[in-house]
């Protein structure tokens, strides 16, 4: 794809005013993820995916947090690993196709604003949330998200002080992204870290690692601090499951 830097920045709706996020140290993921999708394809600084090691999914789990259950009732799963894609039907939010599975994995809430929540305390239900969550991000659900979604942090605090003062934190035009492969990196009954691969519609693929918290029966996004978050340029799904809704 080739274009000049300045109509790059005129069509990328991410950064139209709509759709900047308040909280500064998101707002540097969505960028970096912005520049990486918008590449030319086989370009860019392709990192290695994450480890376990650098990611707070690393904390030993609780007995009480193995044996929990969602905040609406969703079963918990003994298992750890997630090695193949799961059967999911699929519904838009917005322009992107998301995994639903309402008894099993989640989302068990879908509020009257459309937010979807309730995941199941799985290595499925975890990789539910985080595409429900992204999705939610990029079609106008951005104040909801930190709001609702979020674990406790000093950056999800920095999120809901610019949203009491009556900062704009979502809107704008959704991205034109799809999910196509997912990776589960970590997980325990507590966090996980799960990085999902995205198509774009000139064909390039970008991919985001999320880590996600459990807290109060359900999987919370952790607000990356200064420079967290990993976003990369991809060239292939080779280390990811293929997984599509589209």
């Amino acid at each position: 794809m080739s274009q000049s830097t300045e109509n790059t920045t005129e069509s990328n709706p991410f950064t139209k005013p709509g759709f900047i996020i308040a909280a500064a140290l998101v707002v540097a993921l969505i960028a970096a993820a912005v520049v990486i999708f918008l590449l030319p394809k086989g370009q860019g600084n392709a990192q290695p995916a994450p480890t376990a090691s650098s990611n707070s999914a690393t904390a030993s789990p609780s007995a009480s947090a193995a044996s929990g259950k969602s905040v609406c009732g969703l079963p918990a799963s003994q298992e750890t690993a997630l090695g193949t894609a799961p059967k999911s039907k699929w519904e838009l939010v917005g322009t992107m196709a998301v995994p639903t599975d309402p008894s099993k994995a989640g989302p068990g809430t879908v509020g009257k604003d459309g937010l979807r929540s309730c995941f199941a305390q799985s290595p499925t239900g975890a990789l539910y949330a985080t595409a429900n969550i992204w999705a939610a991000l990029f079609n106008g659900y951005a104040k909801q998200v930190y709001l609702e979604l979020s674990a406790d942090s000093p950056t999800r605090d920095k999120a809901v002080k610019a949203i009491n003062d009556g900062k704009e934190v979502g809107g704008g035009s959704s991205p034109k992204l799809q999910i196509a492969g997912f990776a589960v990196h970590s997980y325990t009954p507590k966090a996980a870290v799960v990085e999902l691969a995205f198509k774009t519609d000139d064909g390039g693929y970008g991919a985001l690692s999320t880590s996600l918290l459990w807290e109060d029966g359900d999987w919370k996004l952790d607000m990356p601090a200064a420079g967290g978050g990993t976003v990369r340029q991809i060239s292939e799904l080779n280390s990811f499951i293929p997984w599509a809704g589209v």
